[in-house]
């Protein structure tokens, strides 16, 4: 009697779950794919094996957690992955879209790569892609241009990778930096520490830095943990944790309920049509520009602190 093979049916999703399991060096868990196909643990555990059945390269990996990593042994799937013209369209659009002119030479030649990598088909990818970006465009966004080496960048990110520290020149001024993650915005924020200020975490522009080195003195990251951090400010800056409770009115409700304010929001539709928002961060000043966009149609109802603020930043602005 024939042994009865766990299958999945959705051939795309375990097409896609090889390359995430390729993509990964210390594999995947249940958990991973769980998250990644919104699935339950009995369907993301038939999904592994069906690919484990499909690949019999695939083997336990050891990591230093307790979770149970599977993933690729001595094997590629790069003959099953191809890029789509609207995938390398969509790059080609951030190139477009960043005001770095060293961050769009990288991007170029990332957008390059990946049509090598479709030579056969490059006439009709090129095509595909022409058309792409001929129908789709973006707004005009007015913002600061910065200039950054892309050398720093490389070392900053060495120096996170490795937890080496660094040393550069910051507003006039020779520091030791202990780069712990970047963060980027309308500008590339380094999150880092100071020993000589002690050991509270800063933040710093990286187009401020010059004569940026890498060292070979290691630091203790101390547990930091770049996710974690970003979502104890409603921006970039951090500050003291506030309460924030705002109200917006019948006209912007339907924006309010699908915008994504903060990961700690939680958003109620009152009976009177309006939208509460409530969630906790620091970045008061953040928080403040980010209201004054909606105008009228948005009030803090708290803290009483935050109201104060605003209402001082608009006679500013009077």
């Amino acid at each position: 009697m024939k042994e009865d093979k766990p299958r999945y049916s959705r051939v795309s999703d375990i097409i896609d779950l090889a390359t995430f399991m390729q993509s990964k060096a210390n594999g995947i868990t249940i958990k991973d794919i769980e998250e990644r196909y919104n699935v339950s643990r009995r369907t993301a555990i038939r999904m592994r094996d069906s690919l484990m059945n499909i690949f019999p390269s695939i083997t336990e990996i050891e990591t230093d957690d307790s979770l149970k990593h599977v993933g690729f042994c001595n094997y590629s799937i790069g003959n099953l992955i191809s890029f789509t013209s609207k995938e390398i369209a969509n790059i080609e659009q951030l190139q477009r879209r960043t005001t770095n002119a060293e961050m769009k030479a990288e991007l170029q030649k990332t957008v390059e790569k990946l049509k090598a990598l479709n030579n056969k088909e490059l006439k009709n990818v090129e095509n595909r892609i022409e058309l792409i970006m001929q129908t789709e465009g973006y707004a005009v966004r007015q913002m600061p241009q910065y200039k950054i080496d892309m050398n720093v960048l490389e070392t900053i990110r060495t120096a996170i990778q490795n937890s080496f520290k660094v040393k550069g020149v910051y507003h006039d001024k020779q520091r030791e930096i202990e780069p712990l993650g970047l963060i980027y915005g309308e500008k590339i924020f380094l999150i880092a520490r100071e020993k000589a200020k002690g050991d509270d975490i800063y933040t710093y522009h990286l187009h401020k830095f010059s004569n940026l080195t890498l060292t070979q003195n290691k630091f203790d990251k101390q547990g930091f943990n770049l996710s974690e951090y970003s979502k104890l400010s409603f921006g970039i800056y951090h500050g003291e944790i506030l309460n924030v409770k705002l109200s917006f009115d019948k006209e912007v409700a339907q924006d309010a309920l699908t915008y994504n304010f903060h990961p700690t929001q939680k958003t109620v539709l009152e009976d009177d049509g309006t939208v509460t928002v409530k969630f906790k961060a620091s970045g008061s000043r953040e928080i403040i520009w980010h209201v004054f966009k909606w105008g009228k149609h948005c009030k803090i109802l708290a803290p009483k602190k935050l109201q104060k603020e605003f209402k001082n930043y608009i006679k500013e602005l009077l």
